[in-house]
């Protein structure tokens, strides 16, 4: 599988980010946390976004660096994800609730984690 993350795939509706946070069921693995929402007639199985709290990281150079781990994060794991979805679209959206700077093998393995509890939610539904 492609994994790149093109811009296709990158969630940037505001509507939809307003329907993600209002409908959306959630999943956690501390320091993660995705909040996700099946959507229909997409051209793209899943489109996801990341985001780091201000309360958290007040220096935007922190912020940046920590959406830019989980990015490529969830760009080396993204066909765990692509495969746990099946034939439904979701719309994603990655968020950082720790208080410290992560490593970015730590990241690796939540993310990793994040994705059994969403495959195993995805299965309940």
């Amino acid at each position: 599988m492609d994994q790149s993350f093109p811009k296709k795939e990158k969630l940037k509706s505001v509507k939809r980010i307003e329907q993600l946070f209002t409908e959306g069921s959630v999943v956690s693995k501390y320091p993660l946390r995705l909040v996700y929402l099946k959507t229909e007639d997409e051209e793209v199985k899943i489109k996801a976004g990341v985001s780091v709290s201000k309360r958290n990281f007040k220096k935007a150079v922190d912020r940046n660096r920590i959406k830019r781990l989980m990015r490529e994060a969830y760009r080396l794991n993204k066909h765990l994800f692509f495969t746990a979805a099946g034939s439904s679209s979701y719309a994603m959206m990655f968020l950082y609730t720790g208080k410290e700077m992560p490593a970015f093998e730590k990241l690796m393995r939540q993310i990793q984690k994040l994705h059994q509890k969403f495959e195993e939610a995805v299965k309940m539904e």
